[in-house]
């Protein structure tokens, strides 16, 4: 049995290397030595990554309703699972691999063939190709669980799961490729992106007002709506979130120099600027500042800081943090109102607005006295990099709207999308679960 097993690799591998030529030159084989400090650094940023998304089921399972808070919870914690198997089997080959006319990545690194533990110049020139595909992973991962805020209490659980995965495929890898992969025509165009304002935020952010208008409103809303279930919960995700935002961002430099530093610094001070407008914001027109609205506000900063953190100083990202709490609370406190759609918990209004902001806000205050690997924006006497910027948010916004508008009709076609008004009355706890967050006892 072993040696046909054996037979069977060596065949299977002649194969590959038939269909693909270049393979050999695309895997690890590189002179490059690995540096520990980098590669320490960008294996805690990773876990750090992958943290926020338990912080994100918190954040989002301490909005919704008492019913519904395992849904949420399990929507996250599948997505951890699924987008694994998917960027390790053709995720992360479509997203980084060798480029295809600047559109998408080619399948030579196909179940990640030749993506080892040497450096790999393009991506990774000192720490080991595959830390640099975990990271990465980690961003695929949480990425669609942002869009779940915006239909959170109403989806059914299947077809969470395959509008996930479709997404992942046809709308996070491609758009992934052209902001990151060597090639890619958003990144050729010199768009800059530091850790994900386009690829994560602008991306999620859209997709989520589409399933917000396909959806439909939540029974009784806005009328008889009830308050957050745990606040708490919610307050410990934005912490975790906060936290985690540190490898997300921090981490984007590969290595533990004084980039990373500045990018770590830029987003823990554009976080606090942003919480402490929203909470102004709160006392201004709402009588008392909130718990809620600076969590909120918290993550706005968050989010807008994203794609600046790397190229922007620590004094400029006040000004973007302050600016995502004005536009943002606006946005969700007026305009979403305006327009009646009902975007459960403001996946959109914090991560689209929020995202679009911080991309044009990098457009603004980027700075090659920080980074010299990027640009100077408008203040620093560059408009052109606005524009360019101006154009990657559009091109974004227009690819994710229109391929989620149809990912989501194909689902809702197959399968149905949204569960029964009697299944959204008892809550999805124990409709698609089995289960309740909480035991009552006598």
């Amino acid at each position: 049995m072993g040696k046909k097993l054996r037979l069977f690799y060596a065949a299977a591998g002649f194969l590959l290397l038939i269909m693909f030529p270049k393979i050999a030159v695309a895997a690890e084989g590189t002179a490059l030595a690995v540096n520990a400090g980098d590669t320490a650094w960008v294996l805690m940023s990773a876990a750090l990554v992958f943290l926020m998304t338990p912080g994100l089921a918190f954040f989002y399972g301490g909005l919704v309703r008492k019913k519904n808070i395992l849904s949420v919870l399990m929507q996250c914690f599948m997505l951890a699972a699924l987008i694994t198997l998917q960027w390790v089997i053709f995720g992360y080959s479509l997203s980084f691999g060798p480029d295809v006319k600047g559109v998408i990545g080619d399948l030579r690194w196909l179940g990640l063939y030749g993506v080892g533990v040497l450096p790999y110049p393009e991506y990774s020139a000192t720490i080991p190709h595959q830390l640099f595909m975990i990271f990465q992973a980690m961003f695929a991962i949480i990425t669609p669980g942002l869009i779940l805020g915006a239909f959170a209490e109403r989806l059914k659980f299947s077809s969470f799961c395959v509008f996930s995965l479709l997404w992942a495929t046809f709308v996070y890898d491609p758009v992934c490729h052209w902001v990151w992969g060597v090639g890619g025509f958003l990144r050729n165009l010199g768009a800059l992106d530091f850790a994900g304002g386009t690829v994560v935020h602008i991306n999620a952010g859209v997709a989520a007002l589409v399933a917000a208008l396909i959806l439909g409103k939540r029974k009784g809303y806005p009328d008889h709506m009830s308050p957050p279930h745990n606040l708490p919960f919610a307050v410990l995700g934005a912490g975790l979130l906060w936290f985690g935002w540190f490898g997300f961002n921090g981490g984007s430099s590969l290595a533990a120099n004084g980039i990373g530093v500045s990018a770590l610094v830029a987003t823990h001070v554009a976080a606090a600027a942003a919480g402490l407008t929203w909470a102004f914001l709160d006392w201004k027109f709402s009588s008392r500042p909130t718990m809620l609205g600076m969590i909120t506000g918290a993550v706005s900063g968050l989010v807008a800081i994203t794609p600046a953190s790397g190229f922007v100083s620590a004094v400029d990202s006040i000004w973007i943090g302050i600016g995502v709490s004005l536009i943002c609370y606006f946005f969700v406190t007026v305009v979403k109102v305006k327009l009646g759609y009902d975007d459960s918990l403001d996946a959109f209004g914090v991560h689209g607005v929020g995202g679009i902001w911080g991309a044009l806000a990098t457009g603004l205050w980027a700075n090659k006295e920080i980074n010299a690997a990027g640009n100077n924006g408008l203040f620093y006497g560059n408009p052109g990099l606005f524009l360019v910027q101006l154009k990657a948010v559009l091109v974004t916004i227009v690819y994710s709207f229109v391929v989620s508008f149809v990912l989501f009709k194909l689902v809702d076609l197959l399968m149905g999308l949204r569960v029964s008004e009697d299944e959204e009355r008892i809550g999805l706890d124990l409709t698609q679960h089995r289960e309740s967050g909480y035991t009552i006892l006598d």
